[in-house]
């Protein structure tokens, strides 16, 4: 490489944040170590949870990433004092708690859909909270009536503006009954967030049971909370009057670490992650034994490998936990544009996670997505009215191409897939991966990924 080059990916590995387009030489195994901190899923719905409490709270393993600084953004818009150290400490102080102003908190919120979990602590620290507009990726309906609902099962009362949707509750909340039509995990969210200060007992059925949803109880409970985890996805919570702070280390994040050992597979690399966990990668470690790839477990991380000669194909049925998470399938497509044979994708989670493979197919892929799904007298997850289905055939070598990031997970698929591919790829909009990849580029660099800046 050359100085003015290695100056331009020099300044990529110091501010990563700001990079909107990058160019990479791929062709060449990954090959190192990273490290995952606190998972993206778990840490930002932490920091709201402090909201809750009368003292302050300190949550350890926090990444540097966007999702977290929007959600710092409107604590600290709602008067809630955050600090933080360099070894991903936060302290989160809601004594001062305050009502925000609509426009701060659209300003802050962008496209994230974090605000709509504020309503819970805010109604019951203030009386009254705001939803603006929501976004988020686009990959298909993300529809928030699962939340309104239960809002307005615990007493909430809505009013709808222009703005979005202000909340009040003139009176304390009220434990629900709550059915929730599908296991959504922010709607899971929503109710714990809501019901632990709530009067009286709640009961949540058909509720998610993700790792993390599991580790915001354990938050929760380290508050003060009363929450029973009960079989056949129902969980019971009794309120209570008042809630201290709390002193947690995140749970490691899954889904990077999932995205790393795809890469590795991809790439025909191999990369120990750090901060791994076997207990929540467990159904992922399967279908990665399956397709052939190899993995040794130690007590600090778990390394990923490919094991050298042809790779297999598989059929996958993305769902929610303990199934093959949809965030897993992105990351794992471009793996299986390597296998020789033909793997079968079913995404039953979202309608329309497919759009990533547009740039795979436009890098040599041989991906064909069937848009209402493939029926099979083998599959184990019931078919949803909107699932789709791809079909990977392969191998397929992959060349260069330029390309731009879609959504978070697709973001980083297509990096893999530029990393993989011979010669030079253009990756522009890849600011996004930084919603929930932290130090994406600094990572890639000492995996021996070589890329500079783009015009």
């Amino acid at each position: 490489m050359s100085p003015a080059g290695a100056a331009a990916q020099n300044a990529a590995v110091a501010q990563p944040e700001t990079a909107d387009t990058v160019i990479f030489e791929g062709g060449k195994p990954l090959v190192g170590e990273v490290s995952v901190r606190g998972a993206k899923n778990l840490v930002t719905k932490a920091m709201v949870a402090a909201l809750l409490a009368d003292t302050p709270s300190t949550l350890k393993g926090v990444p540097a990433i966007s999702d977290v600084a929007v959600v710092r953004g409107l604590l600290e818009a709602h008067a809630v004092t955050v600090t933080e150290d360099v070894d991903g400490e936060l302290v989160l102080d809601p004594r001062g708690v305050k009502s925000a102003h609509f426009a701060e908190i659209d300003a802050h919120a962008g496209s994230s859909r974090i605000p709509i979990l504020f309503c819970g602590p805010l109604l019951h620290q203030l009386g009254e909270a705001f939803i603006p507009d929501l976004g988020g990726c686009r990959i298909g309906d993300r529809p928030i009536n699962f939340h309104l609902d239960a809002l307005r099962a615990f007493g909430a009362e809505l009013e709808k503006s222009y703005e979005g949707i202000r909340l009040k509750a003139p009176q304390r909340l009220v434990g629900a009954k709550v059915d929730l039509p599908y296991p959504s995990v922010g709607a899971t969210e929503q109710v714990l967030l809501t019901a632990v200060r709530a009067k009286g007992v709640t009961e949540l059925t058909n509720a998610a049971i993700e790792p993390e949803i599991i580790d915001l109880i354990a938050i929760l409970q380290k508050m003060g909370a009363i929450i029973v985890v009960e079989p056949n996805r129902t969980i019971v919570i009794e309120g209570v009057e008042s809630l201290q702070g709390y002193d947690h280390r995140a749970i490691a994040d899954r889904n990077e670490a999932a995205s790393w050992a795809a890469a590795a597979l991809a790439t025909r690399g191999d990369i120990y992650v750090r901060g791994a966990k076997q207990q929540d990668l467990m159904t992922f470690l399967n279908v990665y034994r399956k397709v052939g790839g190899l993995f040794d477990i130690d007590d600090e991380g778990i390394r990923f490998r490919h094991p050298g000669g042809a790779i297999n194909p598989v059929v996958i049925e993305t769902d929610v936990h303990p199934g093959f998470m949809t965030d897993w399938q992105q990351p794992m497509v471009v793996a299986l544009t390597q296998a020789e044979g033909r793997s079968i994708v079913h995404e039953t989670v979202y309608e329309n996670r497919f759009g990533f493979t547009d740039a795979l197919v436009q890098m040599g892929a041989n991906i064909e997505v069937y848009k209402e799904g493939i029926a099979s007298i083998t599959r184990r997850v019931p078919r949803r009215p909107l699932e789709q289905a791809a079909v990977i055939t392969g191998p397929t070598p992959l060349h260069g191409a330029n390309i731009r990031v879609p959504d978070l997970r697709g973001g980083f698929s297509h990096v893999i897939a530029a990393v993989t591919a011979q010669g030079r790829s253009e990756v522009s909009n890849i600011g996004i991966i930084s919603r929930g990849y932290e130090h994406l580029l600094q990572k890639l660099d000492g995996l021996g990924v070589s890329f500079e800046l783009g015009a």
